[in-house]
């Protein structure tokens, strides 16, 4: 069994838009007609050129190759150009393919990929979800979203009404919006209004629900300590991403002055990437994507890295559903799993663009048992949904001043 071909998909994710503008999918097929899905998760290029990218690493070493020497081929493409770095385009190009061999080996097998990576631990997934808008918002574009994250009164609203369906811990960031030239030190009115929204959540959701700080590296070290003190008294599961990503060092600072878990990962790759993070004692939780972390033995690998440091993991998503039946698999199998993101219950275009949806129930996935991912990707719903705007772009491309 060799890989014979590539297909790749820049699907259009419409209104509102929840986990990205698009997503970008790629479909691996085997001489003997095993077909293994895959997807790449925030490569910074347009994502037509982002396809380019995918067809040339499979062109120049895919092509031929046993979809079941993940290891050999892993190396082989991280070392490409004379590389061996944690190059988030290179890897999360990998992180795609890997993903897809995977999906064709658990079908070749007639198994769950979380089977052949030590079997199943947890039965079901604890997941959250990001406080979106509302249906009838009228502004549902990703930075709009900063709306329920950040107002006093829409946040609790929000959050109150996703524990109703079921969510045990529910995500928001109260210092939006996110900058280019970040890191900032927030300003009093910023870190004042932060603990307004927070107090108010937390008395909207009581004890039924964990609060998950959802920031995006927006603070200096100083800042986010400050900010930390503030929401300590209403005891957050974690306050993520309180500093950019690529100073680990100043992670660990803030880790060690507050009693809120930091978490952080989803702009990180490679199990070399986290090595350094644990060395700098900066996370107690780690949120891997695997459609950018390398990849699922790479995810795996480092799950068991985390394990060995008391440091759990809790698989990030912000982009569509394949990542996310990835991200499922290492839930399933990690002993160390304590929850996952979900985009809400996995409906709208998240399920249409499946064969059959992930399942969601009460709070939890249900891992699924059928061979590969466990999920198929609609290929002429996928067609019939092509992209051609933008790159999607999150962050502002100006200073923010206190």
């Amino acid at each position: 069994m060799n890989i014979a071909d590539v297909t790749t998909y820049v699907v259009a994710n419409p209104p509102p838009h929840h986990g990205g503008a698009y997503f970008v999918f790629l479909k691996l097929t085997t001489d003997d007609g095993v077909e293994g899905f895959g997807e790449v998760y925030g490569v910074p290029f347009h994502p037509h050129r982002v396809t380019q990218l995918i067809e040339d690493v499979v062109e120049r070493y895919i092509l031929g190759w046993d979809p079941f020497r993940i290891e050999s081929m892993w190396r082989i493409v991280y070392s490409s150009g004379f590389t061996q770095h944690p190059d988030l385009s290179l890897v999360g190009v990998l992180s795609g393919i890997e993903i897809a061999c995977w999906d064709i080996i658990g079908k070749a097998l007639d198994q769950p990929i979380y089977n052949l990576l030590g079997g199943q631990v947890h039965e079901r997934l604890r997941s959250y979800t990001y406080l979106y808008p509302a249906p009838d918002s009228e502004t549902q574009d990703f930075l709009s979203v900063a709306d329920a994250f950040g107002d006093a009164k829409i946040g609790p609203e929000r959050a109150a009404h996703y524990v109703e369906q079921g969510f045990t811990a529910v995500k928001f960031d109260p210092v939006m919006p996110m900058s280019a030239f970040d890191p900032r030190q927030l300003s009093m009115e910023a870190l004042e209004n932060a603990e307004v929204v927070t107090r108010n959540i937390r008395d909207a959701v009581g004890s039924k629900a964990d609060l998950l700080i959802g920031t995006h590296g927006q603070m200096t070290t100083s800042s986010a300590i400050r900010l930390a003190k503030r929401l300590e008294p209403f005891d957050p599961l974690w306050f993520e991403e309180p500093v950019p990503p690529e100073n680990k060092k100043e992670m660990g600072r803030v880790a060690s002055s507050t009693s809120i878990p930091i978490a952080t990962g989803e702009r990180l790759a490679t199990k070399y990437e986290f090595a350094e993070l644990f060395d700098r004692q900066g996370a107690s939780i780690i949120q891997p994507a695997l459609g950018r972390v390398g990849g699922i033995l790479e995810a795996k690998k480092i799950a068991g890295m985390a394990e060995a440091h008391y440091v759990e993991i809790a698989p990030h998503l912000y982009c569509g559903p394949i990542e996310a039946a990835a991200n499922i698999q290492i839930g399933t199998c990690s002993p160390n799993f304590l929850i996952q993101e979900s985009i809400e219950t996995f409906g709208g275009f998240h399920a249409e663009i499946l064969k059959e949806p992930l399942q969601w129930e009460d709070g939890y996935i249900i891992p699924p048992t059928k061979p590969g991912l466990g999920v198929e990707l609609d290929e002429e719903v996928a067609a019939k949904h092509p992209y051609e705007g933008p790159i999607f772009i999150e962050v502002e491309d100006r200073p923010i001043f206190p």
